[in-house]
């Protein structure tokens, strides 16, 4: 699994009645972007993991301006 700073990392609920929590990639620590990632949750929680099998990276896209 790849991220880069700036992605969202989607981590499914392994039980019944459990919420999918999303995070926030805030610094890639292994290398070419692979993991450990140091993430910061909606609630404001930080934690630095390597993503298991129930969680699935969504890629920032970065807009830019055309003149």
């Amino acid at each position: 699994m790849r991220a880069s700073k700036g992605d969202h990392l989607l981590v499914h609920g392994r039980i019944v009645g459990q919420h999918d929590r999303v995070g926030e990639v805030v610094e890639v620590l292994g290398p070419d972007g692979n993991p450990p990632f140091r993430v910061r949750f909606e609630d404001g929680h930080e934690t630095v993991m390597s993503p298991g099998p129930d969680t699935t990276v969504q890629h920032h896209v970065s807009e830019t301006k055309t003149q």
